[in-house]
């Protein structure tokens, strides 16, 4: 049965991990750091909303295709989406990638557009235990700076040009 977001069981999930390890803390530490400074963490003052179903959104946020370009860039970006912090992709130029997350290279051979969007969404609605930020949710987040309170990461546009990028990821 479709699920409509956002609603209230999604607001209340909670963003505390009691079990966690050393390394996941330091990880979730750097993340939040990083966050507080985004750029683009002004997003979308009313969240667009979307149907889950299964294991996806299977619908645009925006009702059209992003732009997988633009998708690149905000994947790259150290200010924006932070992407590479975590997670290391077929991206010769950018250095530094992260160990944390799984490998992006073949996300797109793996995965459709929906489970993709729905991941970046909320990736708590897919796995509960998950260290990676939701970059489409306001509420029910711990340890945000005032100044980013009741913000998305990213907007409904970005999310989409994210999601046509890593579906160029193919193996």
């Amino acid at each position: 049965m479709p699920v409509r977001y956002p609603h209230p069981q999604a607001e209340e999930c909670s963003d505390r991990y009691p079990n966690q390890s050393r390394s996941v803390t330091a990880a979730l530490t750097i993340i939040a750091a990083v966050a507080v400074g985004v750029p683009g963490a002004y997003a979308d003052a009313a969240l667009r909303p979307y149907v889950i179903v299964g294991d996806a959104i299977p619908a645009s946020l925006t009702g059209a295709p992003g732009d997988p370009v633009r998708g690149k860039a905000i994947v790259s970006s150290r200010q924006t989406g932070l992407c590479l912090l975590c997670h290391s992709a077929p991206l010769p130029d950018e250095k530094f990638q992260g160990t944390i997350g799984p490998d992006l290279k073949g996300v797109g051979s793996r995965n459709t557009e929906g489970q993709l969007r729905l991941r970046i969404v909320d990736p708590r609605i897919f796995n509960p235990d998950t260290i990676m930020p939701a970059y489409y949710r306001r509420v029910g987040l711990t340890r945000v700076a005032p100044g980013f309170r009741g913000k998305t990461v990213l907007t409904a546009e970005e999310i989409e040009d994210v999601v046509a990028f890593l579906m160029t990821l193919r193996d």
